[in-house]
């Protein structure tokens, strides 16, 4: 395993850095000062990490599809139900405070005080780059924060706790402009990749990956199929990683395939997301659970949705489907860590039992299709003490990301379909029957539903439902699971009784209320500027 440095710095920088997570207390508290501070190449390096430190974290990203159809997590106090069900209020304690400028100003600490730093001790070449990976930094929190909240304040500069409690909200126009400014900027001064220790830090594909996604988020089809362009020709060699469910395995992290992922590193900055998304009957709290909606996405072997192929059968629904269904989710009859998953039987894994077992009958089998890769090994001590990296952006991101938008501009040729047929063939599914997808209607249908499989649970499917606006037709209705039935412990085999679909909860969508999240109620009382969003 590569060293992991990138979030390892000493007590002192994360202090600096540090703040609450709402407005208050933002002036840096220690024993150092800005003026004592920046002597030095590893002052600097030291503080750099510590603005990569808490920038985003595996769990938060995977659990964000619990906001949408993909996912259902029975925990109220993760958060997430509250708002995907429609009952989320201002007021509630228990849901994911997104609305953080931790990162935002330890970046803007970093920036303000770097140049004090002598030359004689950090040439400009090496100070640019610095640069440029805090403004990367900076800018995704501030992707992450219009995502779903709409207008936030645009902060460039650190902030006295007096000043930070009378900002106001900016424009998310504006603030995405200043986001897709900051990338265009920083990409030519980050270096293409990394060696050695470095491995990790923000490269140029980084920024204009996540150029791309915004682009595509924001209507510029043109501008997201260009950036992706440069992505797929020299000089960068990404290229899908040959497997598609080792490609989540821990060893792995660090593969042609990645543009951006957030490490961690055991017993330091751990994760512990396999413990949230594993079977009970496997140590595990099934938190975040598939549910059949997702499941249904998934087309057969033969290249066609379940209601299309005449040869699916509704009572072995999981026979002859993409084999990424089996990859990134463990269902009735799949053989995980041992034995055939049964949800049926017995006490670890009934799924009509909220005690850690999944309420839909379904885990979630990416990230952690080996268990054994996280207990007493390098990536961790225990399933809730990890290290690693979660992947932020991965070229199959691009290539579908390059797909769309040609789509989108009624550009379908022939590198359209090669880009998609890349990531199912990488799978093991057929190319692009072109009789079938062969207008942009059709290609549109095909697109969004390749992202969600292809790109279940890595945090898009949020800002997908959105900028589609789909969320008023996805997102309401009941949640539902898997049909009753039994499992053949010694082989697997289904028997499954019809119309038996297990009924999770009920969900309601107010539209445009639910199309963004709440700012929480404590931020409101702090700073009394700041106006909530429509309709909570």
């Amino acid at each position: 395993m590569k060293k992991i440095l990138l979030f390892i710095c000493c007590a002192a920088i994360l202090s600096l850095g540090s703040c609450q997570d709402d407005f208050l207390d933002r002036a840096p508290k220690d024993a150092y000062s800005d003026a004592s501070l920046w002597s030095s190449k590893a002052d600097a390096l030291a503080a750099l990490n510590g603005c990569y430190a808490g920038w985003e974290a595996g769990a938060s990203i995977i659990g964000d599809d619990c906001f949408t159809d993909n996912g259902f997590d029975q925990f109220g106090w993760d958060g997430y139900e509250p708002m995907a069900s429609g009952l989320i209020n201002p007021g509630d304690e228990w849901f994911p405070n997104l609305w953080s400028y931790k990162t935002v100003q330890r970046c803007n600490w970093f920036l303000s005080n770097v140049d004090k730093t002598p030359v004689t001790s950090l040439d400009e070449d090496l100070k640019n780059r610095m640069k440029s990976e805090v403004r990367f930094l900076r800018a995704y929190q501030y992707y992450k924060m219009t995502n779903y909240y709409g207008d936030v304040p645009l902060v460039k500069t650190s902030l006295t706790p007096a000043e930070a409690n009378t900002v106001t909200r900016t424009p998310k126009e504006e603030v995405i402009a200043f986001v897709l400014s900051e990338l265009n900027e920083i990409a030519p001064l980050l270096p293409v990749s990394y060696t050695g220790s470095d491995i990790g830090r923000i490269t140029r594909g980084a920024s204009l990956g996540l150029k791309a996604r915004i682009q595509l988020i924001q209507g510029d089809y043109a501008g997201a199929a260009a950036t992706s362009a440069t992505l797929m020709s020299a000089p960068f060699t990404y290229s899908l990683f040959p497997n598609f469910e080792e490609l989540f395995r821990p060893m792995n992290h660090d593969n042609q395939e990645t543009l951006l992922n957030c490490q961690s590193l055991k017993d330091l900055n751990a994760d512990w997301y396999p413990i949230a998304y594993a079977p009970k009957s496997k140590g595990g709290w099934s938190s975040y659970a598939p549910t059949q909606a997702l499941v249904d996405t998934y087309e057969t072997i033969n290249g066609k949705t379940i209601e299309e192929d005449a040869t699916y059968n509704p009572l072995q629904p999981y026979q002859k489907r993409d084999p990424r269904l089996d990859m990134s989710i463990i269902r009735p009859g799949s053989f995980y860590m041992g034995s055939y998953f049964d949800p049926y039987q017995g006490d670890d894994d009934y799924n009509l039992v909220m005690d850690n077992t999944s309420q839909t009958g379904y885990n979630l089998k990416k990230y952690i299709s080996n268990l054994d890769d996280y207990r007493g090994t390098d990536y961790g001590t225990d399933i809730d003490n990890v290290g690693g990296a979660v992947m932020v952006i991965r070229y199959a991101e691009v290539l579908l990301t390059y797909a769309e938008a040609k789509i989108e501009l009624n550009q379908i040729d022939e590198s359209v379909y090669e880009a998609i047929n890349k990531v199912r063939k990488r799978a093991g599914m057929p190319n692009v029957d072109k009789t079938i997808y062969n207008n942009q209607t059709k290609m549109r249908e095909l697109i969004r539903r390749e992202r969600r499989v292809e790109l279940a649970f890595e945090g898009l499917r949020f800002v997908d439902t959105r900028r589609w606006k789909i969320a008023e037709q996805v997102m309401p209705g009941t949640v539902k699971g898997i049909l009753e039935g039994s499992v053949d412990p010694t082989n697997g085999n289904l028997t499954l009784q019809p119309n038996t679909a297990k009924e999770v909860t009920t969900r309601v969508f107010t539209n445009p209320k639910h199309y963004l999240l709440p700012i929480k109620q404590k931020e409101l009382d702090i700073n009394k500027n700041l106006k909530q969003n429509p309709g909570y």
